[in-house]
């Protein structure tokens, strides 16, 4: 399944290539487009840039925006105006900062979080950002405790693999109290090698999510 794409609108081409070349270090694989500058070269938005970037970076599971300003905000929404209603459906216009945001939502889409998993991985990465409150378990729920074995422990690959693809289940999770579908949550828990999960899941998909929890943790992430 080809990943969720994500477009980078700025008022710099610079600043747009920029932002692709770091998020892709971090979303291998990831569809990346930059759509900065106006048509002629200049500091400002273009409306066909726009519309191109997102035929380019959607490649049927839709597309994630994320812009630098107020204005490249609206080309964005002035652009979807036009689209297909199809087409409308598999894309969001992410309300988060361009670099943390565009990093976090390549990270997400990388490891297969749907649509809206990286609108929220990406609406998540702003340093400081008040904490969601962690979803109420219904019974029955499911539960183990954990292990980290990476050298690394809970770090933003695995903390986006983890919430991205927590995302696709019908669950309700939590690891060690927080959110387990947040990648944000997951790394202000500050998990280190040999630090304990505890992973408690309802719902559903309750024992797949859990045991896809458990195969990653003991497979230390592919990091070992």
């Amino acid at each position: 399944m080809t990943p969720v794409g994500l477009l980078i609108v700025s008022h710099s081409a610079r600043l747009a290539e920029g932002v692709v070349e770091v998020a892709a270090q971090m979303g291998s694989g990831v569809p990346l487009v930059a759509a900065g500058g106006t048509d002629d070269g200049g500091v400002g938005t273009s409306f066909e840039k726009v519309m191109e970037g997102i035929g380019a970076a959607d490649q049927g599971e839709g597309v994630v925006v994320l812009a630098d300003l107020g204005s490249a905000v609206m080309t964005a929404e002035s652009v979807l105006e036009f689209l297909e209603d199809s087409q409308r459906q598999r894309v969001r216009i992410a309300d988060a900062a361009l670099v943390e945001g565009a990093v976090a939502a390549a990270v997400a889409a990388a490891a297969g979080a749907g649509l809206e998993g990286v609108v929220r991985a990406a609406e998540e990465a702003v340093p400081g950002a008040e904490a969601e409150e962690p979803p109420e378990l219904r019974e029955p729920t499911e539960s183990a405790v954990l292990t980290l074995v990476n050298p690394m422990g809970l770090h933003a690959r695995p903390a986006a693999v983890l919430a991205g693809r927590l995302s696709a289940f019908d669950v309700q999770v939590t690891v060690n109290g927080v959110d387990g579908q947040s990648v944000m949550a997951l790394m202000g828990l500050g998990a280190g090698k040999d630090s304990q999960l505890v992973v408690e899941t309802s719902g559903p998909d309750a024992l797949k999510a859990l045991n896809f929890v458990r195969a990653q943790v003991e497979a230390g992430f592919g990091e070992l």
